[in-house]
């Protein structure tokens, strides 16, 4: 009997732990072939010396399971080790065929606290580091469109936040990497929808070690079931985005959690004002805009995990 990916090879990157760990052992179980990418390192924050081992780990089991898998040790913020990332997987399977970017780090401080290194930091691990991968997965699936002359088979999975959504006061540096996550693949699904690549954005909430202090409050099921915030349940979804059965699904952003999938409707305009001019003058915005938001709920647009149905425990 065949599975979704059966003959498709995939990269996973941050796969050593937790969402990444998951997502990668749903790909292999869905029948993919597996880079395992992670850079090792023991620290939340990027801190500690890189290690092999958490990405191996993860390669040894798919492989125990009678999967294919190769471990990566690497940095996907750095331009040139991504480069190898995907060059690797090509290399090893003939192809690539599906990018999971999951690698990040946490500094988190308020906006009046946090250095430039703590900013610079997580928008490189984050946001360049989803750029990296994709520059080169792009191109690949670009070169292989031209030979064939015609559409390919290419996935493209970003992990944002609702961070970016809801707001988070003490991590501007990661809300900013996380909203440009969307913003990149949007464009990037664009670009390469005559090519044949689909690229969507899911926002995931789950347990793991990035975010111990953001989910300390939701207490775990003691009666035996499934943690609802634990990653197993976000990585089917990213098991059907890579599959053929979404190939009409592209430049989307998805919530998931637990046992719920809510798709985000790009922002809507909520109200429009015209000048009673050729331009508006101070006293007129005042006139119209005051009332309006005076009127409106504090923190209104700011309430999407209350909307979404996250409580805690």
């Amino acid at each position: 009997m065949s599975l979704p990916l059966d003959g498709l090879s995939a990269i996973v990157t941050g796969a050593g732990r937790g969402l990444g760990r998951a997502e990668a052992l749903e790909l292999a179980r869905l029948g993919a072939a597996v880079v395992v990418n992670d850079y090792g390192q023991p620290g939340r924050d990027g801190s500690g010396e890189a290690s092999a081992a958490p990405a191996e780990e993860v390669a040894e089991e798919i492989r125990a399971g009678g999967g294919r898998a190769v471990a990566h040790l690497g940095d996907v913020s750095d331009h040139e080790q991504a480069r190898a990332l995907v060059e690797l997987a090509v290399e090893t399977f003939g192809r690539l065929d599906i990018l999971v970017n999951n690698a990040g780090i946490l500094r988190d401080r308020m906006i009046f606290s946090m250095t430039e290194d703590e900013w610079d930091s997580v928008i490189r691990v984050h946001l360049k580091g989803h750029f990296n991968t994709t520059h080169f997965a792009a191109a690949h699936w670009r070169s292989r469109s031209k030979e064939a002359g015609g559409p390919v088979y290419g996935r493209i999975v970003n992990t944002s936040s609702e961070a970016f959504l809801a707001g988070s006061a003490g991590q501007p540096n990661y809300a900013a990497a996380k909203g440009g996550i969307v913003g990149l693949t949007t464009s990037t699904a664009l670009a390469l929808a005559k090519y044949g690549v689909t690229a969507n954005a899911i926002c995931p909430r789950a347990r793991t070690r990035m975010t111990e202090d953001v989910f300390a409050g939701f207490e775990e099921p003691q009666d035996g079931r499934l943690d609802a915030l634990a990653p197993e349940h976000v990585s089917p979804l990213v098991g059907y985005l890579a599959s053929p059965a979404a190939a009409k699904v592209n430049g989307q952003l998805l919530v998931v959690h637990g046992a719920m999938v809510a798709i985000v409707e790009r922002p809507k305009v909520a109200a429009k004002f015209d000048a009673s001019k050729e331009t508006f003058s101070f006293d007129e915005l005042d006139e119209l805009l005051s009332p309006y938001y005076e009127d409106r709920p504090p923190n209104e647009t700011f309430a999407a995990a209350e909307v979404l149905g996250l409580k805690r425990g």
